[in-house]
């Protein structure tokens, strides 16, 4: 219930951000030139996310996926204001060996299920190519269930991408970047969850 009242209060958060922002540029007007890379509209996009995980993750998790919904919101040429939000499911593996004092067992890692929010900055530096560089919180939807004492940690992600232009505001946003965290439990180091993630996004001009 707790986890469903989060996701419902940072949806409609997302929402507020990308109206009002869409409200703003709807009354702001220039007389520039427009070019691939700037608008003067909130392009929206909706992606699939895929990644490794890195470190010490990696020894009981394979891979992750999810999804997100992103605003970019244009605030100088080429200059782009972020607003991020999704769901991340790291995939833990099967048959780990554990040795303990009673003996070797095996056991299946669990499903780290997050939901991360993000905002940074997206600059274009020559046309179609950009890097982007975000921060925020990941929060864990089954703490319990893997063990993390907090329910949320701080996260970033450095990246860079390309945008495949359709036509009009339409665009194809292919972007590979890390995602690192801070620790999910206090007293482990090793709890942090990175990974090198790939996103595939369609975005249109609202």
């Amino acid at each position: 219930m707790k986890s469903t009242l989060k996701i419902s209060a940072l949806v409609l958060a997302f929402a507020g951000l990308a109206l009002g922002a869409k409200a703003q540029t709807a009354t702001t007007t220039t007389s520039t030139t427009k070019t691939t890379n700037s608008s003067n509209g909130v392009i929206l996009s909706i992606g699939v996310d895929a990644g490794i995980p890195t470190g010490k993750l990696s020894d009981s998790y394979n891979w992750n996926i999810g999804g997100s919904v992103q605003a970019d919101i244009p605030v100088a040429q080429n200059l782009f204001v972020t607003v991020n939000a999704g769901y991340n499911s790291i995939q833990g593996k099967k048959d780990l060996r554990f040795v303990t004092p009673g003996g070797v067992i095996t056991s299946d890692a669990t499903n780290i299920q997050l939901l991360p929010v993000k905002a940074g900055l997206k600059y274009f530096l020559v046309p179609n190519f950009y890097v982007q560089g975000e921060a925020g919180a990941a929060f864990a939807l089954n703490k319990s269930d893997v063990g993390f004492d907090k329910s949320a940690a701080f996260i970033y992600a450095p990246q860079i991408g390309y945008q495949f232009q359709l036509g009009g505001k339409n665009v194809i946003d292919a972007g590979v970047r890390y995602e690192g965290s801070t620790k999910f439990v206090s007293s482990v180091s090793d709890s942090k969850v990175n990974f090198v993630g790939l996103r595939v996004a369609y975005g249109f001009g609202l």
